[in-house]
Formats: structure tokens, sequence, C-alpha cells
């Protein structure tokens, strides 16, 4: 993992579980933002809060006993904000199988000392996994700022470039 990071590691319990028996989503997404903190903080030295949570979906529940593992990284970073991806995946040591939880891309934004917002130092880009990662936030980031009537073109222009990709 390059760049800023963080990784997080907790031991779910029964005082995790949800009414069905599952550990809670809403405790999974407040570790989820915990990791993303830590990894922002990281990039831009300040405080930090959570502006938008970008598409949050589970793949699968996540059963109590299970450890989870939170996987985060800044992706890019803007004037005063910046995308950190959060990868979760649910171990259980007694099957000893790995899975894929979700992954979830937030916006954090910088403050300074009264709570405005506040520079944030560039990313430095090293690798083209890094590259990636940034193009993907920029096109994130042009989606959720886009004005609804413009969504139509940069839709076109992702099912463009998803296409190109494809060509042999």
């Amino acid at each position: 993992m390059s760049g800023p990071h963080a990784e997080l590691t907790y031991r779910t319990s029964v005082r995790d579980a949800n009414a069905a028996g599952d550990v809670h989503g809403g405790w999974i997404l407040k570790l989820l933002d915990d990791a993303a903190v830590i990894a922002a903080t990281r990039h831009c030295r300040t405080r930090v809060v959570t502006a938008a949570v970008d598409g949050v979906r589970f793949r699968q529940p996540v059963n109590v006993g299970d450890i989870l593992s939170f996987r985060a990284s800044v992706n890019a970073a803007w004037r005063t904000s910046m995308e950190v991806g959060v990868r979760v995946e649910a171990e259980n040591t007694i099957a000893d199988t790995t899975t894929h939880v979700l992954t979830a891309y937030l916006t954090m934004v910088a403050l300074d000392g009264e709570g405005s917002t506040t520079k944030v130092p560039e990313l430095e880009i090293d690798g083209p996994d890094a590259s990636r990662r940034r193009q993907e936030a920029q096109l994130r980031r042009d989606i959720r700022l886009a004005a609804p009537e413009n969504l139509h073109q940069l839709h076109a222009a992702l099912r463009a470039d998803t296409a190109r990709e494809l060509v042999p």
C-alpha cells in the first residue's frame, strides 16, 4: 500500500451483534470511518471530518467472532478534501477463510484549528496502481459534483473508457 494509509484490526463479539445475530452494519461503518480518518490525518496532519461516503454495499454478512481488517489508503487529494478508499475483510480463524465484506470511498475534508476548511498537501503518486486509484477517485468526484444534467456525459465517458480497455 503506497501513500498515507491505515490498517485497523478488530475482533467482533456478541456486543457487536444486531437482531439477526450478525455484526451490526453500523458498527462496521463506524470502524471504517475510523480507518479513513487515520489515513487522512496522516496525509494532511490536521483534523479531518467525513463529508461523504460513496455507495456502501455489503457483499455478505459478518459473523460474530470474525476478525475484521480495514485497509485505508488516500487515493487522491484536492484543495481541501481527499478521497480515502477502505477495503474491509472478515477472517474466520476457525475455518481459515477470509472474505471481502465491502469497499467504500470516503470524502474527507481537512479543518484548521478554528474549524474552517484548510488546504490539503498534494499526494505523491508512486506507481501505476496509485495512478489508477487517483484517476478513479477523480471520476467519482466528477460524478459526485456534477450537475444532474451533466451526469449522462460523464457516464458516456466512463462507458467509452471501459470499452477501450476491453479491446484486445
